[in-house]
């Protein structure tokens, strides 16, 4: 059951609540917040909302049009775990003053109406989604960017090139090798305790976890499995997961990121994303196809293949992500589906009840901002249902090592987030159908990330000191 405006009073004055955290997400997906102190809270914040400045947010208002109000949602209602002082926080909506609803531009919003588009369309009245966003937690990160040089240097007491580290009490050896962290047992998994403080504090918040693991890099690479959920609440919990990796990995003097890929030479941190759409209660993905699939399904995958490229500038969006999406290493760069065929970038996951038949689309990765991703999703999938686009023969070989004669017919991800966006701009009807996504929302949203791509440009990479000094 949804929690009400008058509970959530009643939680203030059972916890003893002191401040109440107003939280929503920026068109990158960070979060931002503002808090008022609880003699400042009482009803009237749900039915008239919080005024703030929405000209200060990156890819937002302009300074003459800058009035938001933050809309609180009482279901989301939670204590913060981290905070000194008894802090309640809420997820919000951005509203528009001047006609009550939702910010064009704000990604709660934008997902909300896809929600609602989906019902509109009669296809299906839920979209259940589960992401697993892997993340790496080191013990600390440097680095410089000026005019006299830049360098990055990671420090992590589990990596492979910490083996002569002298350190204090000495070094135990035991640590993973490299692509050497799925996963053996504690002292070489050194983040057990870790994840599982996560956790729990995680399971406290309300998001029920499934599983907790070592992931395959050997520099501190995790993920938390949790439930699936409607799209709109699954964000929130993503938006929750990531705020307590940060925050616990911080409490032990270690620093955690979701960065798709900061080691050379190791597995980067994907989001892989799985999706099922429902109606009265019935799983449409469910069928007697290929790998127990629907005709539904098959074209809900059609309809991904059709618009990954564009799919690429809101699932994988930074210049960082297509350093994890290179042919030939272990990232799902080839346009294509599969039962059990990890290369595939779409694979349908084994289960014995039709009720969790599902898809999972395997190329996103956690820097993406999880509102956007799933709405973007949603709507290139059911695209492919409307327009019945069949994607194809299902992959049977290991697309990594095909002939290359095999390999040039099979369609791929995009390889730069420029190619992206330029495919985001030419591909862009299917996410403004029942207005879910604005024409002024992606034009925005190319302009923000192009500042990322033009910034990479014009700043020299020590690699390239190593290809060109002495020539």
């Amino acid at each position: 059951m949804a929690m009400t405006a008058a509970e959530v009073l009643e939680m203030v004055k059972e916890k003893h609540v002191r401040f109440v955290d107003f939280r929503f997400a920026d068109t990158r997906g960070k979060e931002q917040h503002v808090t008022v102190p609880v003699s400042h809270f009482d009803l009237d914040k749900f039915e008239s909302g919080h005024a703030f400045d929405g000209s200060s947010i990156a890819g937002w208002k302009g300074i003459e049009a800058s009035d938001m109000l933050l809309m609180p949602d009482p279901n989301t209602a939670n204590i913060d775990p981290f905070m000194e002082e008894v802090t309640l926080f809420m997820q919000c909506d951005v509203i528009e003053p001047a006609d009550g609803k939702g910010y064009d531009r704000d990604p709660r919003s934008i997902a909300k109406r896809a929600e609602a588009y989906l019902k509109s369309t009669g296809i299906g009245d839920t979209a259940f989604f589960g992401p697993e966003p892997e993340f790496f937690i080191f013990d600390s990160v440097r680095w410089k960017i000026d005019m006299s040089g830049c360098f990055v240097k990671i420090d992590s007491d589990e990596s492979s090139w910490a083996t002569d580290a002298k350190t204090e009490g000495g070094n135990s050896g035991h640590r993973p090798t490299v692509k050497g962290g799925y996963f053996p047992v504690p002292p070489v998994d050194s983040f057990q305790d870790m994840r599982s403080e996560m956790c729990l504090i995680l399971e406290e918040l309300g998001i029920p976890v499934e599983v907790h693991h070592h992931e395959v890099a050997g520099a501190g690479q995790n993920e938390i499995g949790t439930r699936f959920s409607t799209l709109v609440e699954r964000a929130d919990w993503t938006q929750n997961l990531k705020y307590v990796v940060w925050n616990v990995a911080h409490s032990y003097g270690k620093t955690a990121t979701f960065m798709p890929k900061p080691i050379v030479g190791d597995n980067g941190s994907g989001m892989h994303v799985h999706q099922s759409i429902w109606k009265d209660g019935k799983n449409l993905f469910a069928g007697d196809g290929y790998a127990g699939l629907s005709e539904d399904a098959l074209f809900y995958i059609g309809g991904i293949i059709k618009h990954a490229k564009a799919l690429n500038a809101i699932t994988n969006p930074g210049t960082n992500s297509y350093k994890r999406l290179v042919p030939g290493y272990e990232a799902p760069v080839k346009l294509a589906y599969s039962a059990k065929n990890r290369s595939a970038s779409i694979r349908i996951p084994h289960v014995a009840n039709p009720k969790g038949r599902r898809i999972e689309t395997r190329f996103p990765d956690p820097l993406a901002n999880v509102y956007l991703c799933f709405a973007a999703l949603l709507m290139a999938g059911l695209d492919g249902i409307a327009n019945k686009i069949h994607p194809g023969e299902a992959a049977s070989k290991d697309l990594y090592h095909l002939p290359p004669e095999e390999d040039a017919l099979i369609p791929t991800v995009c390889s730069s987030l420029e190619e992206a966006l330029d495919n985001l701009n030419k591909d862009r009807e299917f996410l403004t159908r029942g207005g879910v996504f604005s024409n002024s929302m992606i034009d925005a949203y190319i302009e923000l990330k192009m500042q990322d791509v033009q910034r990479m440009r014009m700043t020299t990479h020590p690699a390239e000191f190593d290809m060109y000094y002495s020539l």
